[in-house]
């Protein structure tokens, strides 16, 4: 394994929560330490996991092999063809189309009776996203420390990127793949390590950390201007996406342009 060795041949360690770890570099050349234990741990784990899948599978082909054998191929027309059988009282067919618009009338008052409930738990889905991802771009240091643009820009352009599912903030990368973590193989990345993750993956990212894209004094974009006004280069504007241009020009943090 490509770990880090020091002048004298030995494997580089670095202090990790009390542990000493070995320090793994990886093909990009970023360095993390490596926690081995960790990393049995969660390669035994999804090992379980597969076994359980395969043996779903297993049961889900062995319910499906007698509507195989029996050569229903088309579950849709199966279906039909049942509720059709449903339907016969006194081996007469009952108006089909009356049958669906009480069906409809039905399915219709209930959606009405908890209508409010549905819309209150969107609320709360919303009021905890904005909690769990507009608080974490808000507090990061990631963006505190290598961004020269404001936290807002920032999750206007990165912050469709980051779910919530079972309460855990989950962040997916452009092609749609959930983000790992390096130093904790095979477990999520947090939301520090998937942002800088991200931000690797965007082809504009020198426009938009500091000391990397733009020259002179506009090179940190979000610093204070004339009334204390935030300000970003020209260029660091021009590399945003649209949702982010209108943020930036709009509401109580916009910013100033400079060229």
């Amino acid at each position: 394994m490509p770990f880090k060795f020091d002048a004298n041949g030995a494997i580089v360690l670095q202090e990790v929560n009390g542990q000493k770890l070995p320090v793994f570099v990886h093909a990009d050349g970023k360095e993390t330490a490596f926690d081995g234990d960790s990393t049995i741990a969660t390669i035994s784990r999804l090992n379980g996991e597969a076994k359980s899948h395969r043996e779903r599978a297993e049961a889900a082909e062995g319910a499906l092999k007698p509507f195989k054998d029996a050569g229903i191929e088309d579950p849709v027309a199966a279906a039909k063809a049942l509720s059709t059988i449903k339907n016969l009282d006194d081996k007469r067919l009952v108006d089909a189309g009356e049958v669906e618009k009480v069906k409809a009338e039905a399915i219709k008052a209930v959606e009405d009776k908890y209508a409010p409930v549905v819309k209150k738990a969107t609320e709360l889905e919303q009021a905890l996203y904005g909690e769990k991802i507009g608080g974490a771009f808000a507090r990061s240091k990631v963006i505190a420390d290598k961004f020269a643009i404001p936290a807002d820009l920032v999750q206007a352009r990165f912050g469709n990127a980051f779910k919530i599912e079972e309460g855990k903030t989950v962040a997916y990368d452009a092609q749609g793949n959930k983000i790992f973590s390096r130093a904790r193989p095979g477990e999520l990345a947090d939301f520090e390590e998937a942002l800088e993750t991200l931000v690797d993956q965007y082809p504009y990212k020198d426009q938009i950390l500091k000391g990397t894209g733009a020259s002179g004094g506009g090179a940190h974009g979000g610093n204070q201007g004339a009334g204390g006004k935030k300000t970003m280069t020209r260029a660091q504007f021009d590399a945003l996406d649209p949702t982010a241009k209108a943020a930036a020009v709009t509401g109580k943090d916009a910013v100033q342009i400079t060229d």
